[in-house]
């Protein structure tokens, strides 16, 4: 327990310098307050001591708190992980991060965290995905981690944490713990008395066990003196507020207070004045959580793999001057009160860097660091080797939807005997059968950890879901929660650096519901999560179910996105292309060079955004030059190529091509030499557009993005028509490539109930709406 302490007093020092440095000696250049989070950080201090130096093993996985960032940089820069640089460069540009981050950081971070209540509740899924991955024969043996998450008390006010606790249950989660840094402080204030009783029910009702830990080892043998029960009693039913308050005050306050509520009766008034004002002060802010003794006991007794919570009491900036106050959340210790910590510390001037200053054994402690489980095998990020992914080829014979399709695509898939196949993984929330992800079910089944029954196919009665749960499953049903469904995509999509199996994530979803989950969804790209996310039905598709389930901004979502290329393909065959280099682009990891014939980052690799709807349109026919192929990838395409003295063109993304070719048609010999651009991705086309204005700007006049070589043989003259079921903002910025008058529709206002055909009116992309904007808008002769 020695080593122990000194680790703790270690990563609280060094934590708190790095802040103080930061905002305080650092120089500033816009005088703006850095932050850090100094207090939030030392109520962590003993728990992560405990946790990471006692407790794991290489394979557990930890989501850290995100105020507590600091301690996990210290922790690691004690280990060498993390540089000297880094660290005095904390918040700064290309420094140590304010939150862990997979991507930006270069210390053994597992889970990102930052948007509060998301890193607790991935650690729930990635226990899924570790369950599910173990269940299948090419596993290997993976061995089974704890999957934990340092959770701030606050956090517990989210609602996607109550979600995942749900779905937990549901999926018979194990091997998972969330440890509350139950400090009773948020940012504005005390935490409600009496909260955690209500909390702690909530876990008593999805099977978690709940392990409070409030009374510290100092404190725990105060009770064992005579008066010791009296001072237990007073401790439990003092107010959080008071708790604070009297801890800031510090030790004399304490033994006024203390002694006017329990002195003068012997036993007790003796316990107390065995003790300076120091000791007390320390005695009374031994709670369990500020104890690493008592944390490390803790987290040794668990014997079992069901999910546990800790309820760890803690001191809000303990061991700080701010511990206690009221204002510590976003509060810093200034200079005056930094020199007299640093004297109390033993820290020597010159030596606030140096991982090992006050450590008076440095080879023993050293031996100890060095032989820490958790830390023995270095760093904890697994690869695994691409998959190969086979053609994917569809018939186009007939009307189709680009859901339709989807659906045959898996299917034709899970025929196969590919390890594409084997390694892709479905989850929807709770609208598998209507996203056509029935016929992929039906043949590669549910997951669970015990195979469940079907009664309907026990008792012969006729369904077309023929629904079994086995571990070989490779379906993964959901309740009616989005953010639940991007969660697990998130953690599915770091099957391969958490547990060194690479997975296939595909979910689908209602497009609309796509903004229910959108925080989660940012999140899991933040994380460099690999997934395909499926937004289907999309835009007035839903048309009889009106405007609730009718989505207009999904497609600006899916350009804004970082890490997600999103496209909305009209017709069969362009799915399956971007399919077939979907599956290919999950899996890239590249440098990141840009390709000069897009300017798109395209070996980086990423997730994928694919817009669907169940608008069945008549098919082009069969298609395979390499121009459409690598335009549907690319983002566009000429469907009719414009002549020299182009007069119109018209683009559009999406179901209403039948439209937007209808309007093409009815234009001839009113308009010369139409063109029709059909666009699979405005945000492919766009990221390159913008990517290529970049190069040239540094001097690369050569450089031309695919949508810049598409338009760059248009005359001035020529009016640019763009039409998509959803935003009008997707495509209006095409007319500024060249430099084209542009007349953007589509859908701007909810919609209502009514035929696709109604709607189609209602909103002007019909065929005759098109015509009539190019009659009214462009210069020529009258339509008829």
């Amino acid at each position: 327990m020695g080593h122990l302490k000194t680790v703790e007093q270690r990563l609280l020092w060094l934590s708190h310098w790095m802040i103080h440095h930061a905002n305080h000696i650092r120089p500033k250049a816009d005088g703006i307050k850095v932050g850090g989070h100094q207090a939030s950080s030392a109520s962590m201090v003993s728990i992560m001591t405990a946790l990471y130096f006692s407790a794991l093993r290489p394979e557990d996985r930890v989501a850290v708190k995100p105020h507590a960032s600091p301690i996990f940089h210290a922790m690691q820069y004690l280990m060498g992980n993390q540089t000297r640089e880094k660290m005095e460069n904390f918040r700064g540009y290309g420094g140590v991060q304010s939150y862990p981050s997979r991507t930006k950081d270069i210390d053994d971070v597992d889970f990102s965290t930052g948007s509060v209540g998301l890193g607790v509740a991935i650690t729930s899924f990635a226990s899924l995905v570790q369950d599910y991955i173990a269940a299948k024969s090419w596993s290997g043996g993976v061995p089974l981690g704890r999957m934990i998450a340092l959770v701030g008390d606050a956090e517990l006010d989210e609602g996607n944490v109550y979600e995942a606790l749900q779905e937990g249950w549901k999926n018979d989660l194990r091997n998972c713990w969330w440890i509350i840094d139950y400090n009773r402080q948020s940012l504005d204030g005390i935490v409600r008395e009496g909260l955690f009783d209500r909390v702690e029910k909530i876990f008593d009702a999805f099977s978690w066990d709940v392990v409070r830990v409030k009374f510290g080892a100092l404190q725990q043998a105060a009770f064992e003196e005579p008066g010791g029960e009296k001072l237990r009693q007073w401790i439990d039913n003092c107010s959080n507020q008071e708790y604070s308050a009297l801890t800031f005050m510090g030790g004399a306050v304490w033994r006024q207070r203390l002694m006017n509520d329990l002195g003068d009766q012997g036993d007790v008034t003796a316990l107390i004045d065995r003790r300076s004002d120091g000791e007390l002060a320390e005695l009374m802010e031994n709670l369990g959580g500020n104890c690493t003794q008592t944390m490390a006991e803790a987290f040794a007794a668990i014997d079992h793999d069901r999910p546990t919570c800790f309820l760890a009491y803690t001191i809000k900036g303990w061991g700080t001057p701010i511990a206690g106050h009221k204002d510590n959340h976003g509060g810093l210790m200034n200079k005056t009160q930094m020199a007299e910590w640093q004297t109390h510390m033993g820290v020597a001037t010159g030596e606030e860097w140096d991982p090992f200053a006050t450590v008076e054994d440095t080879e023993s402690f050293k031996t100890f660091l060095n032989q820490v489980p958790f830390f023995a095998k270095g760093t904890r990020r697994y690869q695994d080797d691409k998959i190969s992914v086979p053609a994917i080829e569809l018939a186009t014979d007939r009307d189709q939807s680009t859901q339709m399709a989807f659906g045959k695509i898996l299917d034709d898939l899970s025929k196969g005997d590919s390890k594409l196949a084997e390694r892709i993984v479905t989850t929807s929330p709770d609208v598998t059968g209507t996203t056509n992800l029935g016929p992929w079910v039906n043949r590669r089944k549910l997951f669970a950890r015990t195979v469940q029954g079907d009664a309907f196919i026990e008792h012969r009665i006729p369904s077309t879901a023929k629904w079994e749960f086995t571990p070989d499953g490779q379906h993964i049903e959901l309740g009616i929660a989005e953010m639940n469904l991007f969660l697990l995509l998130g953690a599915a999509g770091l099957s391969h650096s958490l547990f060194g199996k690479r997975l296939i994530p595909i979910g689908t979803v209602y497009d609309p519901f796509v903004c229910r989950g959108l925080d989660a969804m940012n999140y899991a790209c933040y994380q460099d999560a690999r997934f395909m996310i499926v937004g289907t039905p999309s835009g007035t598709t839903l048309a009889p179910e009106g405007g609730a389930h009718q989505s207009i901004g999904t497609p600006l979502i899916g350009m804004s996105q970082d890490g997600l290329a999103a496209f909305e393909p009209a017709f069969a065959d362009e799915l399956a292309v971007i399919m077939e280099w979907a599956f290919d682009y999950l899996q890239r990891d590249g440098d990141g060079d840009p390709d000069e014939r897009t300017w798109l980052r395209d070996e980086t690799g990423g997730s994928v955004y694919l817009r669907l709807t169940t608008n069945p349109i008549e098919q082009p026919g069969k298609r395979g030059d390499d121009a459409f192929r690598q335009g549907a990838i690319d983002g566009a395409y000429w469907l009719r190529k414009p002549g020299p003295n182009c007069e119109v063109v018209i683009a559009y993304q999406g179901a209403v091509a039948p439209e937007a070719i209808k309007a093409a048609g009815l234009l001839a010999g009113n308009r010369r030499d139409v063109g029709v651009l059909a666009v699979t991705s405005a945000d492919r086309l766009n990221a390159g557009w913008t990517a290529a204005q970049r190069a040239r700007s540094r001097g690369n006049t050569a450089a031309r993005s695919h949508i810049e070589t598409l338009m760059g043989r248009l005359p001035a003259h020529c009016k640019l028509v763009t039409v998509i079921d959803g935003h009008p903002a997707t495509l209006s910025w095409l007319g500024g490539v060249v430099g084209h008058q542009t007349i953007p529709l589509g859908v701007e206002h909810f919609g209502q109930t009514g035929s696709i055909g109604d709607l189609y009116r209602h909103f002007g992309m019909d065929a005759a709406s098109i015509i009539e904007k190019i009659d009214g808008l462009t210069l020529g002769r009258p339509i008829n």
